[in-house]
């Protein structure tokens, strides 16, 4: 489907090129039939096929170099389509390029202005001959045309193209000769070879021969790094032997002294005089300038001095400390050697002035460890403890060897990161607590508090009863504990006459991570309420009936009758006891001790004396209100002890004569009376 065809450019109209039928294989009779044509999309048709044979012929010469100008491979792109059926092909048409062109040069002739004091060996380049043609049949070489005074050299640039140069092998002189006509000669490599010249005329001209000359080669200068702009570096001085113009000397820098130190430095173009023009900023010690001298003649020439600038380094700038990284916060249970932080501490002034020395305070628990050059390491050095502080602000102090020294300092904040590493602590070691008995349920009793000096969960504390038993109760029928605030309530109402005392711990946890407990004993004490009354433990009475004491009949004064026994369940003031004589069926013949209880005479006994008498004692106790109790006593006066006690529910006097009985009898008596009156009243009558 492709056949490809070589053809030499110029070939001429009619040549043929190919049998195209043949070369694809294709009848050629049929190709009118199939109605072939050929397309391209160059302007020109440069083939024809003949229809009947298949020839592929020249239609229109090619030239090359206008086809396809500077291309080194030149190539024809055709398609011939065919009908009935349907068939493209491709035909690739190579141009071959011939030796047709001949070198050229741009101008019609070159002149060349040479000085008369140069010096053989100096060179000025020549121009390049354009040839259309390529490979070998393009410009291959140049000549120049004999003369003593110069001949040709070929050089090679970088990308590997040659060109010509003018070397001139011996000394000028204008007077003998000011013009020499030279012909440049560029052939090329076809066959036959084909060239082309081109006049070089070099003209000698009177110039000044001699240059400008520095008193020295090399200038040295020594100036501070902080010099203000005007300030003298060196005059540097140069004399050329020339006259008038050509021995007036310009003064500059050289081309190849970078622009940096060209805008740094200045020079007078007429004294010489190199001055600071701006700011010198430079990390190097020594600077390299070179400074050119030349005059002013129709073709000036120069020489160089070299100036070697050493800046005297002043400490003009701080250390700069950056800090690179930075772990905040960090637990307070960080080993010592924990790498904190990571810093660099630099120093743009060279030597000395550059090296620094870096440090923290010394009563921090940090330390500055150096690493890599210019590197610190920030590492803890001691023990952290968050309840005692809890973020560090650490100053880092750069200082650099400079005179005067200069330094920089930096603030970093490290904050301190809890650890459940304190258990709580109550303030006391045991808490006392008193409560009176007969208390409501669930009345507060006490709020024990501890303290957990960690944050967050570490010191949040919960409070609890540990096990325990009182008089074979569990603590918590007794007792209960808030969980949150420690405050202790009663479960149960407390009897000071069952139990008076005992004692509990209460444990406080808190919620860190391991969790951390301790605990503290609560006595318990419960105080006494007046709830008891005395009771009256002699003398006793049985069934209700009276207590009865026999007392001789003669008794003398303060004769004891009885004592008075009592007791108080009751503690302290609820307790003690006082006598005191509530009734008495003779106020005149007993009397009572508060405080023994002893029932003595007051006087001698009488035989007038009633021979019973009852008294009634209250006990009281001193609680507040007071409770009491009574007891009655009968008193029997009698010498020995009757076999039955008599009746004391009266007082022992005689009974009064108008009591109730008394009058009910008289009554009944006058009634009965009165009817016997009647009777006999009525018989009278009815007698008369």
């Amino acid at each position: 489907g492709q056949v490809l065809y070589s053809i030499a450019e110029e070939t001429e109209r009619g040549t043929s090129v190919g049998n195209i039928a043949k070369d694809l294989g294709i009848d050629a009779p049929t190709l009118s039939a199939r109605k072939f044509r050929m397309i391209t999309s160059s302007s020109k048709q440069y083939f024809n096929i003949n229809a009947s044979t298949g020839t592929l012929t020249v239609n229109e010469p090619i030239d090359r170099e206008q086809l396809c100008e500077l291309k080194s491979a030149c190539l024809l792109n055709y398609e011939l389509v065919l009908e009935n059926p349907l068939e493209l092909y491709r035909m690739e048409f190579k141009v071959l390029d011939i030796n047709d062109n001949s070198p050229s040069f741009p101008l019609s002739e070159y002149h060349i202005n040479v000085p008369e004091f140069l010096s053989p060996g100096a060179r000025f380049t020549l121009p390049n001959a354009r040839d259309l043609d390529e490979g070998t049949n393009s410009v291959q070489n140049y000549t120049l045309s004999p003369d003593e005074h110069f001949h040709l050299e070929m050089q090679t640039r970088g990308d590997g193209s040659k060109y010509p140069e003018l070397v001139l092998k011996k000394a000028l002189d204008r007077e003998q000769q000011a013009t020499h006509r030279l012909v440049l000669t560029a052939k090329d490599g076809g066959d036959p070879p084909k060239s082309g010249d081109v006049p070089v005329i070099v003209t000698v001209l009177d110039t000044n021969d001699n240059a400008p000359e520095f008193e020295h080669s090399v200038y040295r200068a020594n100036i501070l790094e902080n010099s203000p702009s005007g300030t003298l570096v060196v005059e540097v001085h140069a004399t050329d032997l020339d006259e008038g113009p050509n021995g007036e000397v310009r003064y500059s820098f050289s081309n190849t002294t970078s622009a940096d130190l060209q805008q740094m430095f200045s020079i007078h173009p007429h004294t010489g005089e190199v001055t600071v023009n701006g700011i010198l900023a430079v990390q190097r010690p020594l600077l390299e300038m070179l400074i050119e001298a030349r005059d002013n003649g129709a073709f000036g020439m120069s020489s160089t001095a070299k100036l070697l600038v050493e800046i005297t380094d002043v400490n003009n700038h701080g250390p700069e400390i950056t800090i690179t990284s930075l772990s905040s916060p960090i637990p307070e249970d960080a080993a010592p050697g924990t790498v904190i932080a990571l810093l660099s501490v630099m120093d743009k002034d060279p030597g000395e002035n550059g090296k620094v020395t870096c440090q923290i305070p010394d009563n921090l628990p940090f330390q500055l460890k150096p690493s890599l050059e210019s590197y610190y390491s920030l590492v803890t050095s001691g023990l952290l403890d968050r309840e005692l502080i809890s973020e560090y602000n650490i100053t880092i102090t750069a200082t650099d060897l400079g005179s005067p020294p200069i330094t920089t300092q930096k603030t970093l904040w490290v904050h301190i990161s809890d650890v459940n590493d304190n258990p709580p602590v109550f303030n006391n070691d045991t808490f006392d607590v008193f409560v009176e008995e007969n208390n409501p349920l669930g009345a507060f009793l006490y709020q024990v508090s501890a303290s957990d000096p960690d944050m967050g969960e570490n010191g949040r504390i919960s409070y609890m009863l540990r096990n325990s038993t009182v008089a074979g109760s569990a603590m918590t029928s007794l007792l209960s504990v808030s969980l949150a605030n420690g405050s202790i309530y009663a479960k149960c109402a407390f009897d000071f006459e069952q139990l008076r005392n005992f004692h509990f711990q209460v444990e406080a946890k808190d919620n860190g991570s391991p969790a951390l407990s301790a605990a503290i004993t609560v006595n318990f004490y419960i105080s006494d309420q007046n709830d008891n009354a005395p009771a009256i433990l002699y003398p006793t009475s049985q069934n209700g009936s009276i207590a009865v004491e026999v007392l001789p009949r003669l008794a003398d004064e303060n004769y004891l009758v009885t004592k008075i026994v009592a007791d108080d369940e009751d503690n302290a003031e609820n307790a003690w006891l006082s006598y005191h004589l509530a009734h008495s069926s003779d106020s005149t013949l007993f009397r009572l001790a508060p405080h023994s209880g002893e029932l003595r005479t007051k006087r001698s006994m009488r035989s007038t004396d009633f021979l019973k008498h009852k008294v009634v004692v209250v006990v009281r106790d001193h609680g507040d209100p007071p409770l009491s109790s009574t007891v009655t006593v009968g008193i029997l006066l009698a010498d020995t002890l009757p076999q039955a006690l008599p009746d004391f529910d009266d007082s022992g006097k005689p009974p009064p004569l108008l009591n109730a009985t008394n009058i009910y009898l008289i009554v009944s008596l006058a009634c009965v009376s009165c009817i016997f009156a009647v009777f006999l009243l009525f018989l009278a009558i009815v007698r008369l």
